[in-house]
């Protein structure tokens, strides 16, 4: 496995991360837990060291099996959870809505690393603006949280970029996390050139596009009942129809190169900039090894011109989330 560094922070991780949100549920019922726990452990033997967490996933369920996941081998990987959804410390309850008051940040600080079992938080990221709160007084806290030792790094999830260039003035911003994929590429616009210009590292969720980009989605593809994908726009029946056309493009180039489509998705996410770490997420090891695989693969420039000019050709139908989530982004 190569290595990449998270902008001028020096953070070195593996090029490729490991999302671990799924594994407690959002797409249908949570996997066996023993065997997440072992998934986690074979991802990191074939050099993952970046595994992605967070309070919100679960509630608190997500960090105690990653937290128990990762005991053996903690001090060889990086740990990144997040903060700032406003939920009961005691008991999960989510009460809605976004809580970054710093009292608050520094109560789910403390929460987080007992979950964990850890004594320092790799990567502690502000899951989403909180617009109460000004983001200085954000920052603030959380370099109060690395000053105690408590917190290696600041992240921002979902920011726009005049929020992250206000944090990035109290304290340094280390990385930015945000989706992005051939499905979604609007952080080209504003996001990458901010992030080159602060040196700052890119961490794309959902770098498969939710698993769309795999090739294993159709519009004939039922999900289970808790799927999330069940009420985001993109998925419905006529835009999965609509959409495969980008699918068609990405596997043209698959079978050219003998790769699966996700290793192509991946390749090309990594050929877009060496500050960029995908956290693809999977609760399954032949999904971890296929993803690795990207890594490997190489996209020649001509490959890439033609994957930029092919992509540009189709027009994405559906929001890439809901209207009540896409609210809380770029804020």
């Amino acid at each position: 496995m190569t290595t990449r560094k998270l902008g001028a922070s020096g953070l070195e991780v593996s090029a490729l991360g490991l999302g671990c949100m799924g594994m407690t549920g959002l797409y249908g019922p949570p996997a066996d837990r023993q065997a997440m726990i072992e998934l986690i452990r074979a991802a990191h033997q074939r050099g993952v060291i970046l595994f992605d967490t967070a309070e919100a996933y679960g509630p608190f369920a997500n960090e105690e099996l990653v937290g128990e996941a990762l005991a053996p081998i903690r001090d060889e990987v990086v740990i990144a959870t997040k903060f700032g959804f406003d939920i009961e410390l005691e008991t999960g309850e989510r009460r809605g809505g976004t809580n970054s008051r710093p009292e608050h940040i520094k109560r789910v600080a403390d929460a987080c690393l007992r979950r964990l079992g850890t004594d320092r938080i790799d990567i502690f990221y502000q899951h989403r603006v909180d617009p109460l709160v000004p983001i200085e007084d954000v920052a603030g806290a959380v370099k109060e949280l690395i000053a105690a030792g408590k917190v290696k790094h600041f992240g921002l999830s979902e920011a726009g970029v005049a929020t992250i260039r206000r944090a990035h003035a109290v304290q340094p911003v280390s990385v930015v996390q945000s989706e992005y994929s051939l499905f979604w590429r609007g952080p080209e616009v504003e996001l990458l050139p901010t992030l080159e210009e602060l040196q700052i590292g890119f961490v794309p969720f959902s770098p498969l596009g939710a698993g769309f980009l795999t090739g294993k989605i159709d519009e004939h593809t039922t999900f289970d009942t808790g799927d999330f994908r069940n009420v985001v726009p993109r998925f419905s029946v006529e835009a999965r129809k609509a959409n495969m056309a980008l699918v068609g493009v990405i596997k043209s180039v698959a079978d050219r190169k003998g790769a699966a489509p996700a290793q192509v998705a991946l390749a090309w996410l990594l050929a877009q900039k060496p500050w960029i770490v995908p956290i693809p997420g999977t609760t399954k090891l032949s999904r971890v090894e296929e993803n690795l695989g990207a890594v490997d693969l190489q996209l020649s420039q001509s490959d890439l011109a033609y994957i930029d000019a092919e992509a540009s050709k189709v027009e994405i139908q559906g929001e890439r989330l809901p209207e009540a989530a896409l609210k809380m982004t770029g804020l």
